[in-house]
């Protein structure tokens, strides 16, 4: 199980980390960087097969592309923006961690903007005039 390597993996890294930490911490920070940045790349494999089923469940259902793409763009930047968060707060640098969560809000707003745009404009349709 995939699961079961990349716990193990983490747990290993961790331990490393924390021995290293005293004598070498910018090897112990790259070692969780790496490791960090391995962990994603698996994952974003698995993400990537969620989003073409995704896909072909909106393209079953008629559902504008538009609105699935801006969705599955949101998804990306939540968890991009979580992970880039993590890795600097593991740095150390929390107010930078604070900063990297606002842009992604920032941008997840902004891309919401054209959905929350049709939802309004489909009320106000059964509004009877």
């Amino acid at each position: 199980m995939e699961i079961l390597q990349i716990v193990s993996l983490g747990i290993v890294a961790s331990l490393l980390t924390v021995l290293l930490k005293e004598q070498m911490p910018s090897f112990a920070f790259f070692l969780l960087l790496v490791t960090g940045v391995f962990i994603f790349i698996v994952v974003i494999q698995h993400i990537s097969e969620i989003f073409k089923l995704i896909h072909y469940l909106g393209d079953r259902a008629n559902v504008n592309g538009m609105y699935l793409e801006t969705i599955l763009q949101i998804i990306g930047i939540a968890y991009i923006a979580e992970f880039g968060a993590h890795i600097t707060r593991d740095a150390g640098l929390s107010s930078v961690a604070a900063k990297i969560e606002l842009a992604g809000k920032v941008f997840i707003l902004v891309l919401a903007v054209p959905i929350l745009t049709a939802v309004i404009e489909t009320i106000i349709g059964f509004i009877p005039a």
